[in-house]
């Protein structure tokens, strides 16, 4: 089982054609490098994609997430990234309003 210790979100929408190597180029653009553990999160511009790109210590693993009705309820503004906890992030990944559930961790 892979271990996620963070989850980071790339506020900015991107390009959800790219694969893993256009996404870990971002998450070294946005981020600054790939740390273990750390679950990195990309939206397209309607919120209605998710990719999630995890180090896992190992090597790389990309998952991908489609909506068929609705969007994320993904952050907005001029903060290039947002990190949420645990519970957060699950009220995210199944489209509730994560940020109702208390104060972001903050900037990373």
């Amino acid at each position: 089982m892979m271990r996620v210790d963070a989850w980071l979100l790339a506020v900015a929408p991107c390009d959800m054609r790219g694969g893993m190597d256009s996404l870990l180029a971002r998450v070294v653009s946005v981020f600054g490098s790939a740390r273990p553990h750390v679950a990195y999160a990309f939206t397209n511009a309607r919120a209605t994609r998710l990719k999630v790109l995890i180090n896992d210590g190992y090597g790389l693993w990309l998952c991908t997430r489609r909506l068929h009705q609705g969007s994320l309820a993904w952050p907005a503004g001029n903060i290039p990234q947002i990190e949420l906890d645990a519970q957060q992030w699950q009220a995210l990944t199944v489209g509730l309003p994560w940020h109702r559930l208390g104060a972001c961790i903050g900037q990373v």
